[in-house]
């Protein structure tokens, strides 16, 4: 049996907390999700005045990217250049702001971001990211 990593509560809280404070420097009102590799919710943050759609979209976001293991971005793009097959896949984001959380090679979940613009919410969810990879150092 291989051993796999998970993410912790301590994990999901860091990188909730993180994306939170820098949505919250650059005075966005977001939605934040954490989720595990098989895109199940361990933790969320919906900022006061974020839109209550945006708590759906965090999290298709993070299962998007867990379950991937890619950014969301990758197919936001697909989309644009005419690949429209993956709107029938149920539950999936086809928007950027999602990101896979990858460690020692392995993806263990994934962070999705939404309530601003598509970029804005992917520097959200770095900004998660960054902060649980410097816990694991």
């Amino acid at each position: 049996m291989n051993p796999s990593r998970t993410l912790d509560e301590h994990d999901v809280a860091a990188c909730l907390a993180s994306a939170s404070a820098h949505a919250r420097q650059q005075q966005w009102r977001l939605s934040i999700a954490v989720a595990d590799a098989g895109g199940h919710l361990l933790g969320f943050v919906r900022q006061d005045g974020a839109s209550p759609l945006s708590a759906q979209i965090a999290l298709a976001k993070a299962r998007t990217a867990a379950l991937s293991r890619r950014e969301t971005r990758f197919f936001e793009e697909l989309l644009a250049a005419g690949r429209s097959g993956f709107l029938s896949v149920s539950g999936m984001s086809l928007l950027e702001g999602g990101i896979p959380i990858v460690l020692g090679g392995e993806c263990v979940g994934g962070i999705g971001v939404s309530g601003a613009t598509s970029p804005q919410d992917a520097e959200a969810a770095t900004a998660g990211l960054a902060a649980l990879l410097e816990r694991q150092r």
